[in-house]
């Protein structure tokens, strides 16, 4: 039986490595972008080439209609939905002291980064667990994208560090929700990982990381994360449903 797996923002920097980690073991992937179908044609090609169904959906997953709509197209391409990985996520368009940062700001991060998966978390769970209802043996995993910036204060962007505390404590509400169904969910918290988010401040992160920020003293690339959520979609830890995995070098640490 083939599996099928949803990772939103799915054909760029971190979600790109996670769809090609999860397309190497086999899995069919569903990848909800903003871009049009044509921009993403050659990832999607890429993809394909792994012997797997690709389908993609032109959705904002902010958005409560495009969420929905791009549901119903989703279980239309691929059939029912194993795995859910909560990745797509924005950075505030101007990095700004929380003095002075507007509400604008807040309100756009936390409908993608927050509201946005939680309520597709909701969506998808109610057709998960209506199959599981059906059918005992059906697997499902729930994966949130989170961040250290959950627990780690950066004062140029508050509402981002609000937003994926708030995926933190999500993933474990749906962790206690979904229990009686069989059904894990897991939060990754990602570090200083090299991506199009990150382009920006690249040279700052390569001082900090030459200054010794991370244990393991290199960038975190998103095959790193990839493998991550591989391992969680496996099942090897079965027996852990609601945990964080940090994916981050070391860079949490606290050293003395």
């Amino acid at each position: 039986m083939a599996f099928n797996a949803l990772v939103t923002g799915g054909a760029r920097g971190i979600g790109l490595g996670i769809s090609r980690a999860l397309a190497k073991e086999g899995y069919n992937i569903g990848i909800f972008g903003t871009r049009s179908q044509e921009a993403v044609k050659e990832v999607l090609d890429e993809l394909s080439s792994m012997g797997v169904k690709v389908a993609y959906c032109q959705a904002n997953v902010a958005s409560a209609d495009d969420r929905a709509r791009a549901v119903d197209e989703l279980y239309s391409k691929l059939g029912d939905i194993n795995f859910l990985v909560n990745n797509a996520g924005i950075a505030p368009k101007v990095r700004a002291d929380i003095l002075e940062a507007t509400e604008d700001s807040f309100e756009h991060v936390l409908r993608t980064n927050l509201q946005g998966p939680y309520f597709l978390t909701q969506a998808i769970a109610r057709r998960m667990a209506d199959r599981i209802g059906k059918d005992k043996e059906f697997r499902a995993t729930i994966v949130n994208m989170s961040s250290i910036s959950a627990t780690v204060p950066s004062i140029s962007r508050g509402e981002y560090c609000i937003s994926k505390a708030g995926v933190s404590m999500a993933t474990q509400l749906w962790a206690v929700r979904l229990a009686e169904y069989g059904i894990p969910v897991y939060e990754i918290r990602p570090g200083v990982i090299m991506s199009d988010m990150t382009a920006a401040v690249k040279e700052k992160y390569d001082k900090l990381i030459a200054e010794g920020l991370c244990l393991q003293p290199r960038w975190g690339y998103p095959e790193d994360i990839g493998r991550a959520v591989a391992m969680l979609l496996r099942g090897d830890l079965a027996y852990s449903t609601g945990q964080v995995i940090n994916v981050d070098g070391g860079m949490t640490i606290q050293r003395l």
